[in-house]
């Protein structure tokens, strides 16, 4: 797949996708919606990609939706252009996958809501995160009010989401923001790296821990302890669990099939 705003490269096991609008800072219009879109599709259904990345182009990640779009909405089109946009968003959590944001410049407005998405946060030392939504008159559309909470606390979301004020790659890591922040020059390699380990592992352990940490935060300690056991039983089931303990007893390197 490949499109002028979104572009899909494949590197081994771990796809690379690219917000390619760098004049428009990556801003996210209709056009690099369905980009994404179809680039997360393609990876879920393609077994060979183990995981992917996320960057943008040029000096920016993602800064923003394209506000000449939402400009002209009226109140109902503005409604369905959040829902729209979160559906995208979701496809990210749930792509059974594990998907890192390489944070390489601005992440602001949707930047930063597609960032929260992913699995993993790594920035650049230049990324610079925010949710600018109330100086426009707005407020976030995207997940952001969800999700931000949810990995930083209550406390400093809502200062960072009713200030609009923007949060600099140190700050970013050390409210827990980001994984953690290289140079430049280093971002895609340090994803690359991380993916590099996961991809080591049995798929469908990958997948519902991935499943178990999504859907846990939804629920209960008590209904979360419950789902993780459930998928304990299912993953003891598979071919890999056996062959990973076999391998373990045998002392020899497992041959994962994800089966």
């Amino acid at each position: 797949m490949a499109s002028e705003t979104v572009t899909l490269e494949r590197r081994e096991q771990t796809a690379l996708i690219t917000i390619n609008r760098p004049k428009a800072l990556n801003a996210l219009n209709r056009e690099a919606m369905d980009g994404l879109r179809d680039a997360l599709l393609e990876i879920r259904s393609d077994r060979s990609v183990r995981g992917a990345i996320i960057t943008g182009a040029g000096r920016a990640f993602v800064a923003g939706a394209d506000v000449k779009e939402i400009a002209a909405f009226t109140a109902a089109q503005a409604k369905d252009f959040a829902l729209r946009g979160q559906h995208v968003f979701d496809l990210v959590g749930c792509l059974g996958k594990p998907v890192i944001a390489a944070v390489n410049g601005f992440a602001l407005g949707g930047g930063c809501e597609l960032a929260l998405a992913c699995s993993l946060r790594i920035a650049s030392e230049e990324a610079v995160f925010g949710l600018p939504e109330v100086t426009l008159g707005l407020i976030p559309g995207y997940g952001g009010t969800q999700r931000l909470p949810r990995i930083v606390g209550r406390g400093i979301a809502t200062e960072i989401a009713v200030t609009g004020r923007k949060v600099d790659a140190a700050e970013a890591q050390r409210i827990g923001l980001v994984n953690r922040v290289v140079p430049a020059a280093d971002l895609i390699g340090e994803c690359e790296k991380i993916l590099a380990k996961v991809e080591k592992a049995a798929p469908l352990s990958v997948r519902y821990v991935l499943d178990a940490i999504h859907d846990g935060l939804e629920m209960t300690l008590a209904e979360g302890c419950a789902h993780e056991a459930a998928l304990f039983g299912l993953v003891c089931g598979t071919a890999d669990s056996a062959e990973g303990m076999a391998a373990f007893l045998e002392k020899r390197k497992a041959n994962f099939e994800g089966k």
